[in-house]
């Protein structure tokens, strides 16, 4: 049963409320376009008279701050010039006594010598003279440039308070240093600075001072004061500022804030000036006058919705009618429709529906002939099939595949169906066919698959994408059982590489894991060693008891061979009476005692033919990967010299190549 939003939603999407939606949108953009310009005008107005009281108040700061700071310098010069240079700490201090009216500018006044050890101080603070301040910034920028400098911002040393210290140098008629005169100056609570606390700008403007070098001198959170601006990037005119430019603008702040800014210098300090004045304080005003022209054009679109809803529904009752007998023609009541309105264009609609409907009956009518032809020939194929959507779920298999694989149309499902494929095939067979699935590629696989009674089969599945034009409807793929064709191509491949005798890998077998063991050696260095054994007195076995003892003796060698070595290692013969063993990952003196062992073992070893009893030795030569190999041919080589020198050398031995 249809919810009360459901009728609503399908009120508004049908043509009157589209009609009605549409008319109150053209309203909305109206009145948009006319608060937006509203809006603009206003903006521009405001912005105006807020750049031209920032400059006003930044110039007004700026001139009063440098007239401020001049002042001071000055009155530090005129009581330089009154120091006695020949006796600085008596007449200083004197000087500074009678100085008590510079202590209205100043928090405390320090006369310095030319070596930076403070001799006088004013008033008197308990180790402030005779302190060393050489090695200070401003002591030694004074005695460079021998000119009034204003310091940058510092913590003193005594009460930790935020101070700057103004200083002019003492010079003597030829003009060399002979000292400094400083007033410090306290920044928090000062005179200096009052002045900025009594500026009105609204409830979150404000200024501040900050020095060329990015320290904050003066802001309205105490808390920020001595501290380094942030990272410049964040707001760029504070950056033009430092080099030195002036003038307002309207960007953002550091918070991400948009705000009016006016920036001036204090050139005798090298201090910026910043008034700040958010934009929204400045545009709150404007928002207020156009929220309630907002309220107003909103009461008077709703009166308008009324009237107009009416004279829609006039309109459009022709089309209700339409929209009626199109629901009878779908539900078999009526064959086309027939509408009386002279309204051009909905008998032209009319005309067409009943076009399209005898189409659509005959398009029905040839659809489900093919649809019956393709069920007759899925089900009659011998061959497995599988029909995929686009996102690769499975919706149709037919016989053929439930047959072979045990399982009927509802297990087949992608999750399934994966479950099912052997474990070291499964994770290639998904990449593959999610990659498939991505790029459109076809799906072309063979792996090993787990049947519904637990019996294993090696299946080829091919899929492809199916396109009806440009889309994509999914993938079609047929599945072959090549179980048996697998098996065969397993056994010719044991049979190619193994001897028939003894079971061992014959010199081919050898040879390709040779080739792989020195493609290892040559990217990780992972050494392997390589064994040739030659089977001493052999030939006497086959001249006394023919072919037959002869063959138990080498199968009673490569036995014991393959018993003694490990599973990764390979053991073959590689023809006669000659064998040979693979040892990877294995250094040069473990191969020397699994050789010793290998010939203590095979001299065990008997066969007996008419009470005569048999017994063989081996000679075994021993090699190493070594740097520059190349080819396995060089290897091979090296280890048939030490098996031979074993021979030339009696025989039943082991000979280590290129080792004593």
């Amino acid at each position: 049963m249809p919810t009360r939003f459901s009728r609503y939603l399908h009120g508004a999407l049908s043509l009157k409320g589209r009609l009605l939606l549409g008319l109150l949108v053209i309203w909305t953009l109206v009145v948009a376009l006319l608060l937006g310009f509203g809006w603009r005008s206003g903006e521009a107005l405001v912005g105006d008279s807020s750049r031209t009281h920032l400059r006003y108040e930044a110039r007004l700061i700026a001139d009063e701050l440098t007239q401020q700071v001049e002042t001071r310098l000055s009155a530090l010069e005129r009581l330089a010039d009154r120091l006695d240079a020949a006796d600085a700490e008596a007449e200083g201090r004197d000087a500074l006594r009678q100085s008590d009216a510079l202590l209205e500018w100043f928090n405390g006044l320090v006369v310095a010598d030319a070596e930076g050890w403070i001799v006088s101080d004013w008033p008197r603070v308990e180790g402030r003279a005779g302190r060393y301040i050489g090695d200070r910034a401003f002591f030694r920028h004074v005695r460079a440039f021998k000119r009034p400098y204003v310091s940058e911002p510092f913590r003193g040393r005594n009460d930790g308070v935020p101070q700057v210290m103004f200083l002019v140098p003492r010079l003597d008629e030829a003009g060399d240093f002979q000292g400094m005169v400083g007033g410090v100056v306290n920044i928090r609570g000062g005179e200096l600075f009052n002045r900025l606390g009594r500026i009105r700008l609204g409830a979150r403007g404000y200024a501040a001072v900050i020095t060329s070098s990015g320290h904050i001198l003066y802001h309205p959170d105490d808390s920020l004061i001595l501290s380094s601006m942030p990272e410049t990037h964040a707001n760029p005119w504070v950056d033009l500022a430092l080099y030195g430019w002036e003038g307002e603008v309207l960007g953002r702040l550091i918070n991400d804030d948009r705000a009016y800014q006016a920036y001036r210098q204090i050139w005798p300090a090298d201090w910026i000036v910043g008034v700040i004045l958010p934009r929204s304080q400045v545009m709150a005003p404007l928002q207020a006058l156009v929220n309630r022209l907002g309220w107003w054009a909103l009461l008077l679109a709703g009166l308008l919705v009324p009237a107009v809803g009416w004279l829609v529904w006039v309109s459009l009752r022709p089309l209700y009618r339409l929209e009626t007998q199109m629901e009878e023609v779908g539900r078999g009541r009526r064959t086309q429709v027939s509408l009386a309105t002279r309204m051009q264009e909905l008998q032209r609609v009319a005309q067409t529906f009943n076009r399209v409907e005898v189409e659509r009956g005959r398009a029905i009518a040839r659809l489900r002939e093919r649809q019956a032809f393709l069920d007759a020939t899925l089900s009659s194929s011998p061959v497995g099939i599988f029909v995929t959507d686009k996102g690769g779920g499975v919706t149709y298999v037919n016989p053929a595949l439930e047959e072979l694989t045990g399982y009927d149309a509802e297990h087949h499902h992608a999750a399934s169906w994966l479950e099912r494929i052997h474990r070291d095939d499964r994770q290639s067979a998904l990449d593959l066919w999610q990659y498939s699935l991505e790029s459109g590629e076809d799906f072309l696989q063979q792996y090993r698959y787990y049947r519904q009674d637990g019996d294993m089969l090696w299946l080829e599945v091919h899929a492809r994408r199916v396109v009806s034009g440009d889309v994509h409807l999914g993938f079609v793929g047929t599945v072959k059982d090549i179980t048996e064709r697998r098996e065969e191509e397993a056994l010719r491949q044991w049979e190619a590489e193994h001897d028939p005798l003894t079971g061992l890998l014959n010199r081919r077998g050898l040879e390709r894991r040779l080739e792989e063991a020195l493609a290892d050696w040559r990217k990780t260095g992972t050494p392997s060693v390589l064994l040739v054994i030659d089977v001493d007195h052999f030939k006497p076995i086959n001249d006394v008891g023919g072919h037959a003892l002869g063959d138990e003796m080498l199968c009673q060698v490569a036995g014991m061979l393959s018993w003694m070595i490990r599973r990764s290692d390979h053991a073959a013969r590689q023809g006669g009476d000659e064998f040979a063993i693979l040892l990877p990952s294995c250094t040069f003196e473990q191969a020397r005692h699994i050789a010793e062992s290998l010939r203590d073992a095979i001299s065990a070893l008997k066969v007996v033919h008419e009470k005569q009893e048999f017994s063989v030795t081996l000679s075994i030569g021993v090699t190493s990967f070594e740097r520059g190999d190349q080819r396995i041919s060089s290897v091979m080589q090296r280890a048939d010299a030490a098996s031979y020198r074993a021979k030339r050398l009696g025989r039943d031995r082991v000979v280590m190549h290129g080792r004593a």
